[in-house]
């Protein structure tokens, strides 16, 4: 069965407007800035959709482009200064950006309490010692769909494939806290194939311009969430998982798009309204 994204993101976009009106109520309203640099196309489409989305909620949106040369020195600069100039609830770096500025310095230059793709060092400690300021929102999105469909990860096997910081990482700290038993799955992993046949769930943040999990690596109990993203030469959006020929041999299966995608915008989104309500009480 196919287990799509928009419904499950419009049951977020409603918590979160409820908590934006209980906001202005107090004429306090959240405020999302995006960074991007260069000219990269789905960035600019995510960017565009997450503005347009923010503003139907009524979190003002802000988008601060810089070219792909910027230098490092001057991108940490411009970083301060928009947080020094700007009321900002959230900030985030729109990633990827330029492989000279994928730094942890360009990272945690966001202020931990308005990090809401929780990416600085403090919230990624935080979150690995289970007390975090926020949920990474495409792990987030995995969450959510698992209890969409009345799943509680706790005893069950889960496979993730793919160990990088916005997906594999986060997302196996926040499984283990939930006492799931998680084995993880890089490059360098023997018999992936068996390690996906012996989970109950599979999840998978690769985006590695092919297909990665295919007919033979699932079963009919199996369910399946694709978090990884990857354009054809038609720049067609394509996932790691090839869902159209699997969705009749498993129990659940995320298509891409219409799968993570809108849940991934609407948890962000969500922290955005979070992080102003906490900063109102703190203040």
């Amino acid at each position: 069965m196919l287990l799509l994204g928009k419904p499950i993101a419009q049951k977020i976009h409603q918590q979160t407007k409820l908590l934006v009106d209980k906001l202005k109520q107090k004429n306090i309203t959240p405020s999302l800035g995006v960074v991007l640099v260069g000219d990269d196309k789905p960035s600019l489409t995510y960017v565009k959709k997450k503005g347009e989305l923010a503003e139907k909620l009524g979190i003002k949106f802000d988008l601060f482009k810089f070219d792909a040369d910027i230098s490092q020195q001057e991108l940490l600069i411009e970083i301060r200064n928009i947080q020094n100039d700007n009321n900002l609830s959230g900030l985030i770096i729109q990633l990827p950006i330029p492989e000279h500025l994928y730094t942890p310095e360009i990272l945690n230059a966001v202020k931990p309490e308005i990090d809401i793709d929780c990416l600085t060092h403090t919230n990624v400690g935080k979150l690995m010692l289970h007390n975090p300021t926020f949920i990474p929102p495409t792990p987030q999105a995995v969450i959510e769909m698992l209890l969409s469909i009345n799943v509680d990860v706790k005893g069950k096997n889960v496979t993730i494939i793919g160990a990088g910081a916005l997906v594999g990482k986060p997302l196996t700290a926040m499984l283990i806290n939930a006492k799931a038993s998680v084995t993880t799955c890089n490059s360098s992993t023997k018999n992936t194939k068996q390690k996906c046949l012996d989970a109950d769930i599979i999840i998978t943040g690769v985006g590695a311009n092919k297909f990665l999990i295919d007919q033979t690596m699932v079963h009919k109990d199996s369910i399946v969430i694709d978090t990884g993203i990857w354009f054809d030469d038609d720049n067609k959006m394509h996932g790691d998982v090839d869902y159209k020929n699997i969705v009749d041999k498993v129990a659940y299966v995320t298509p891409t798009p219409r799968g993570v995608g809108p849940i991934t915008v609407a948890c962000l989104l969500r922290n955005v309204a979070i992080s102003k309500d906490q900063l109102s009480k703190n203040n």
